[in-house]
Formats: structure tokens, sequence, C-alpha cells
């Protein structure tokens, strides 16, 4: 007897907790670069640019959640997990330094540069929306090995990884928000009263950290002290209020569209992740409904793209339903309104949030190799090396900020590793994807189909979508590259691809010799 689709479960509190944070997180460190460092008005950011980024949100969640539902209604299951969406973190940083910051300060006009903003975020979605036509295409060509390796590597080496620094900066807390996320939700351990393990890792967490503050045990030695609370209405509604920026906006595309082209390929992983775990959704509907969302926050007045989240198989694990999604397009949708959204997101101390990332990351990683073959496996390793150099390059970065140097300042071989670290970094979605895809043939010994991905790799090095030596990751012409390497790279790329076909070719005709 088929069972009748649920849109709430007790799980959908842990994943909740989960999805909800991360969306908070973004929209509060984009208001804190935008204010803190670049000094743009703050009426404007929290009054204009948020309240927009949050109706992607608002639109993605409930469409996603939507599509659950009529999956669950269809299949007959109540177990279907709606696939998470939020704001996209690493376009936050993008829009941040390389668009918005850059922008006010050379024209000084706070409403011109929200102008410019959302109109790049107009355009991204546009392309997004074009580019979805192509998902399925992809997911049906690309080995698993390529879909999860790429987005493994992202889950462990970024997702998990970063947030573990959050731990050992407060460790007690840390460790007890840890320790209660994973024997509850990695080891399946009841809690007592039955409590969501991401719920009481969090709350315990805050106590603790609250608790150490009031008698002077913290490491930083003072206590987080979050914002007041602060409720104003900013009702974002749909405007052409980007048309004026659209002139300067053009001259960003180089910088957004790579951002825009890396949520695409996000996109296809988890639709790929999501299936594996046991939801089998419409690629080109998971990527038309995140192109809709960016575009509806473009023309909102938001300035940071949407995406759907890779994290599907760790809120499934939770017991996520529906109602996480519903719960986080209302909470941050109704928060960006309200203005209650940096309250929040204040009154939690990160050492206390991070475990649920951590926890993200660890599932995803763990299902990309139980998902994929075994033979598979060396080609999923190899494509942890990029997302490896981008997250050196993260790290380069900052030392030389907490150093107050830059890379010009560098010489010799350390020059060298550095730029060479920041050109495979620079990318590295993609390249992971293309990497894996074709190792994954080469173990087959498929040497031909290697090839045409090699050939890729060699069109897109040529471009900048993969190892661009700019530093912000911009892609140019490759009739004028900003560094010789690029055309040795595309040439290595494009060797290596010749010297497969060639193997195909003679294999091919050994074949036909024994047929004879």
């Amino acid at each position: 007897m088929p069972h009748k689709p649920r849109l709430f479960a007790v799980g959908d509190i842990n994943a909740f907790f989960g999805l909800m944070l991360d969306n908070l997180s973004d929209l509060v460190i984009m208001a804190a670069i935008l204010t803190g460092v670049f000094g743009m008005p703050r009426e404007l950011v929290l009054g204009k640019m948020l309240p927009g980024s949050a109706m992607g949100v608002l639109a993605g969640d409930l469409l996603y959640s939507w599509m659950a539902w009529r999956l669950a209604r269809r299949s007959g299951r109540d177990d279907v997990t709606a696939m998470p969406l939020g704001l996209d973190t690493p376009s936050t940083f993008g829009m941040a330094f390389g668009v918005i910051g850059p922008c006010y300060l050379t024209t000084k006009d706070a409403h011109l540069t929200w102008q410019v903003a959302m109109a790049v975020i107009v355009m991204m979605g546009l392309f997004k929306i074009g580019v979805s036509f192509c998902g399925p295409t992809l997911r049906r060509v690309i080995p698993r090995a390529g879909l999860l390796g790429s987005i493994a590597a992202v889950a462990l080496l970024l997702i998990a990884y970063l947030p573990f620094l959050k731990l050992f900066a407060s460790p007690v807390v840390g460790f007890l928000s840890l320790g209660i996320v994973f024997i509850s939700l990695l080891a399946r351990f009841r809690l007592p009263l039955a409590i969501p393990g991401a719920l009481a890792g969090i709350l315990c967490g805050t106590l603790g950290h609250y608790l150490l503050s009031t008698f002077g045990l913290l490491p930083q030695g003072a206590a987080l002290v979050p914002h007041a609370l602060e409720l104003a209405i900013h009702l974002p509604l749909p405007t052409l209020e980007f048309l004026p920026g659209m002139p300067r906006a053009l001259g960003y595309l180089p910088l957004a569209i790579p951002f825009a082209l890396a949520t695409v390929v996000g996109g296809v992983d988890v639709t790929e992740s999501a299936a594996v775990a046991g939801d089998d959704y419409n690629t080109r509907d998971i990527l038309l409904v995140e192109g809709f969302a960016t575009l509806l926050a473009g023309l909102c007045g938001g300035v940071i793209q949407s995406c759907p989240y890779i994290g599907h198989p760790a809120y499934k694990e939770m017991g996520g339903r529906s109602g996480y999604t519903i719960a986080t397009a209302l909470f941050v949708g109704l928060g960006a309104v309200l203005g209650y959204l940096s309250f929040f997101v204040g009154l939690l101390p990160e050492a206390a949030v991070a475990p649920i990332l951590i926890f993200i990351g660890i599932e995803i990683t763990a299902q990309a190799f139980e998902a994929t073959p075994r033979e598979h496996y060396r080609a999923v390793v190899i494509s942890f090396i990029p997302v490896i150099a981008c997250l050196i390059s993260i790290e380069f970065g900052q030392l030389l900020d907490g150093l107050g140097k830059s890379a010009a300042d560098l010489a010799g071989d350390l020059l060298q590793t550095y730029r060479t670290t920041t050109m495979m970094g620079n990318g590295f979605i993609v390249t992971a994807l293309l990497w894996g895809a074709a190792f994954a043939h080469v173990l087959d010994h498929r040497p031909g189909r290697a090839a045409l991905y090699l050939a890729i790799c060699s069109l897109l090095t040529l471009c900048g979508v993969m190892h661009s030596p700019l530093p912000s990751g911009a892609v140019f012409s490759p009739l004028t590259p900003p560094s010789p390497l690029v055309w040795h790279l595309a040439t290595g790329y494009l060797v290596m691809a010749l010297t497969f076909a060639a193997l195909e070719f003679v294999r091919g005709t050994q074949k036909q010799d024994i047929l004879g």
C-alpha cells in the first residue's frame, strides 16, 4: 500500500538548523564585509541587498519543497527529502570583494553600486537558466567518479575542514557540541527525551559558551556579544532598478560567470548525489529552479546568487523531508524582511554551530565512496587535488593579509609556488569534475573518452574557466592571456588528449586486425 506523502517529520528539526544557519551566516558575512570593510550605508545593505538576496532562498526552497512532495506522491514513498537550496558561499566573497566593494570605491555612489550588483546577479540568473537545459546531458555522460568526487572534495576540505578551525579556537564549547552531533547523527545514538542531535549540540555548545564567559574561561578572553534585536519592515519586490547598472555590470561578468557556472556544475553533482541517496530528481528542473531563484533575487535587489546545497544525503540522514526547506524558506525570508537575522547569528557561537557543517562534510564524502564503483576510487581521489590547492590558496592569502603583505612581496620559489597553487585552485569545481571523469575512463581502459575530457580541459584553460592565473579567478580572452603559462597548460592538456586518442586508434586498429 503506497504511503501518504509527508511534508514534516521529526528529522526536519535537525535539518532545519543545519540549512538555516548556513544561510544566515552568508547574509551576515556579506553585511559585515560591505558595512565594515567598505563602509557602505547600513540602511542600503540591510534594507535592500540582504532582503532581496533572501527572496531567492524563499522562492527556491519553497519550489524544492513542492518538488519533493510531488516526487513523494508519484513514487508512493514517505521518505523523500527535499533538495536544500541556499546562498552560495564562494560567490558571496566573490561579489563582495570582486564586484560590490571595488565598484563602490571607484564610484563613491552606493546606490549605483547596488544597481550594478543587482545587474550582475540578474545576468548570472539568466545564464544559469540557459545552461540548465544542458544539465541532464552532463549527468548522463559524466562518470560518478567525476560528479561525486568533486563534491566530496569540497565537502571534506572546505565544508568540514574550515569549520574545524573554529573548534580549536574554543575547544571546550566546540568539542562538547561536536560530540553530541557525532554520536546522535553519525552513530544514530538516541539522545534522552529524543532530542534532535543538531538542536542538542547547538544548545549545549551555546550554553557552555556563555557559562564559560561568565567565569572568564574562554580562550579568547571575551564573550560573544550579540547584535541588538532590530525590527524593521523591508519588503523587496521585483523592480527594474538594475537597468542603470547594466553597462558597468558587463565589465564584471568575467568574474561572475565562473561562479555561476560552478553552481550549475554543483547542481548536476548534487542531483546525482540525491539520486544515490534514493531521491531521483530531474536535473533540468533542479537547475531551472536554481536559475530562477538567482534571477528573482537580483530583480528584488539581492546581491548573492542562490544554489542547491551539496548536503542532501546528510539532511536525509538527519530524517529531513520537506519541512526543513519550508521552515528555512520562511525563517530566512521573513528574517530578512523583518530584520532579525543578524541577531540570531550573533547570538550563536561559531564553535557550537561548526559541528553541523563538519557532519555534513563527512557524510557527503563517505557517500561518494559508497556510491562510486570500487575500481574508480583512484579517480575520486584525483578530484581532491584542485580543491586542496584552493584550500591552500585561501589559507595562503589570509596569512599574507595578516602580515600586511601581498603576492607582490614574494620572490623566487615561494612566488612560483603561490602562483601555481592559485592557478590550480581557480575553477576547482570544474577541474575536479573533469579530472575525475577523465581518469575514471582511463581506469576503464577507454583512453578515447578520456581524451575528450582532456580536450575540454585545454579549451577551458585557454579562457580561464580553469586555472586562471588572475588572483580573482576571472576569465579572459584566449587571444590575450594574462600569463604565458596559460598556453603551456592548455598545450599540456592537448598533448595528453592526443596521446590517449592515439592509443585508442591503435587499439581499434589491432581489434580490426584480429577480426580480419
